[in-house]
Order: structure tokens, then C-alpha cells, then sequence
């Protein structure tokens, strides 16, 4: 089923485009919500009227989100966990720790925009994408580091 997005759904695309979805996703969820209409010949008049409105909306969210790419990129995010044998840790690293992580930092991200393929498992250096917009994707570095050494450094 053909339908016109009147927002951006990430894993289907930008405000105003034209997607094919299953019939029950559009019938039973997109629509309903009010995040796409059904792509017939007025709807596509409509949003063509509204292509000038909707540029200058994305025009301003992808200038937040490159401000907003600046400020963390680069940033340094320090999780300390405990580790048993080597560099292993007992449990892992996920999106959560990291969001929390920076949430101490004072940077307010929603556990989704982090790119985790997955869960860092042993202490070290990670470089991690983060989705701010389409097309722009800063890193942060995330340095998991043993609990042990931090009680060293405090003695």
C-alpha cells in the first residue's frame, strides 16, 4: 500500500515522501496515528502545497541537529564496571549505561539515537555513532574501565 509520510519515521523515511508499507502497518498503525496518509491524487496535491512548509521545517531540524552534533562530538564518556578475569567484564555495556553516562555529562539522548552494534563486553576504548539526524552522525568515546583501578586511583 502506497502511503505519503506527514513525518519522519526512521526506519521508513522523511516527512512528505512516498513509501510502500504493508496494507495492516498502514491500516492499523501509520494512519490511525496520524503519521501518513493514504497516497492517492488529492493527498499528494496537498503535501506538494505543503513541500515548502515541510523544507523549512527539515531545514531547521537538521540545523538543531547539527548544533546539536557539535556539541557531543568528541565527548568522553568514563563507565566503570566490574570486571573479572583479564579485561572481561561480569555483565556488558549497553545503550542505557551510555545514555546515563552522558546524561551525568549533561547531554540529554533518547537510548535509541546510540549506535551500539553490540554490547562492549571488556574494559578499553570504544568509539560509538550517534544518530542525531539522517546524515549525521558524530562519535563519542566510551572508556570502560575496572572498577579495581578506580579504587587504585582514589587511594
Amino acid at each position: 500500500m502506497r502511503v505519503i509520510l506527514k513525518e519522519t519515521i526512521d526506519s521508513l523515511g522523511i516527512i512528505g515522501s512516498e513509501v510502500d508499507v504493508k496494507n495492516g502497518y498502514a491500516r492499523n498503525f501509520l494512519i490511525p496515528q496520524g503519521k501518513a496518509v493514504f497516497a492517492t491524487d488529492r493527498s499528494r496535491k496537498q503535501m506538494e502545497q505543503e513541500r515548502v512548509k515541510i523544507e523549512l521545517q527539515m531545514a531547521k531540524e537538521r540545523e538543531t541537529a547539527s548544533q546539536m552534533a557539535e556539541k557531543i562530538q568528541g565527548v568522553i564518556c568514563r563507565i566503570t564496571a566490574k570486571v573479572a578475569d583479564g579485561d572481561r567484564l561480569y555483565g556488558s555495556v549497553n545503550t542505557k549505561d551510555i545514555a546515563e553516562a552522558l546524561r551525568q555529562k549533561g547531554i540529554e539522548l533518547p537510548k535509541r539515537m546510540i549506535l551500539l552494534a553490540e554490547p562492549i563486553k571488556q574494559t578499553g576504548s570504544f568509539q560509538v555513532p550517534i544518530r542525531v539526524y539522517e546524515g549525521i552522525r558524530p562519535e563519542i568515546t566510551v572508556e570502560v574501565v575496572s572498577d579495581k583501578a578506580e579504587e587504585k586511583k582514589e587511594a
